[in-house]
Parts: C-alpha cells; structure tokens; sequence
C-alpha cells in the first residue's frame, strides 16, 4: 500500500527535476561492446503512427524538446525532416556511421523555443538513412558541431518499424 503512495510521488519529482534542467549534451563516448555512440540519458527516439502518417521523433518523452523529427506517408519512401536550429540556415547536414548527406533547407523561426525549425525532404532509401536503420543513431552538424541521436535499445524496433511503414 504504501509503494503505491510512493510511486506517484517519484514520478512527479522525476518530471520536476527534468523540467528544471536542461537535457546533457550528447555523449561522444563509444559503448565498448558495439562500438557504437552511447544513448543519452533523457533523450531518445520516439515513434508514432496516426492512419497514413508515421512518424519518428528524437527527443525528450512528452514534451516539445524536439531534437530531430522525421514524417512519412505509409509506402512512399518520402520523408519530410525537421531539424531544431540556433539559427537560420540553409541545409540540414546528417551523417550516420560515414555516410553523410546534405539537405537544402528552408528555415523559419521556432514557435515553442528560441531558435529556428529547419525543414527539408529527403527519401528513405537515401545512404545516411539506411546506415541509421541498421545502426540506431544519427549525428546531425552544425558548422562545426556534431550533435548524435542515438537510441536506447528499446526504441530501436520503433526505429525499424518507422522505416518499414514509409517504404
């Protein structure tokens, strides 16, 4: 009886304390056994389907922090990708396990937080995408800066799944 008191209560101070700080900036350490890029705690990738559309969201979990957001319509292997910027800019530039790939990119500022929404088009057969299905992250620069996605192990069959719905 009493864990079910406490339950509650930990899950409100969790969503307090997550909302008083900000997300670390990901980890560019590498996992020993994968050698892959280890997932950051608070941030991950989120899958979604709503009738035609899915879509696949790196971020934080019901919230507006929004890292990267990937759309599709079911089987046409167009995706719409939506990038969060600090400023304007012209291209989105990803890159997943060596492949890279630059988008042009219209850009407009942000609604729900400062900075600018970077939007561009691309396909999911395109190389970076595929590197991404197989490997579960994707690294997304800014000038200089090299940002990575990188899911936790239970997000990575939303990660096939969205790949599978969009063709």
């Amino acid at each position: 009886m009493r864990l079910s008191r406490l339950i509650p209560s930990l899950i409100a101070v969790s969503a307090l304390a997550a909302c008083a700080t900000h997300a670390p900036a990901p980890s560019m350490d590498t996992t020993a056994a994968e050698g892959a890029p280890a997932a950051t705690a608070g941030l991950d990738w989120f899958m979604n389907r709503d009738g035609p559309e899915a879509s696949l969201a790196y971020g934080v979990a019901n919230s507006d922090e929004v890292k990267l957001h990937l759309l599709c319509r079911a089987g046409t292997g167009a995706l719409e990708i939506t990038a969060a910027s600090e400023k304007p800019a012209r291209e989105i530039h990803l890159e997943s396990g060596g492949d890279t790939e630059r988008y042009a990119a219209t850009s407009e500022p942000a609604v729900v937080h400062e900075g600018e929404l970077l939007t561009a088009r691309a396909k999911t057969r395109d190389p970076v995408f595929q590197r991404f299905r197989r490997l579960g992250w994707i690294a997304a620069w800014a000038d200089d800066a090299r940002e990575l996605y990188v899911a936790h192990p239970a997000a990575k069959a939303g990660i096939e799944q969205f790949f599978a719905v969009c063709g």
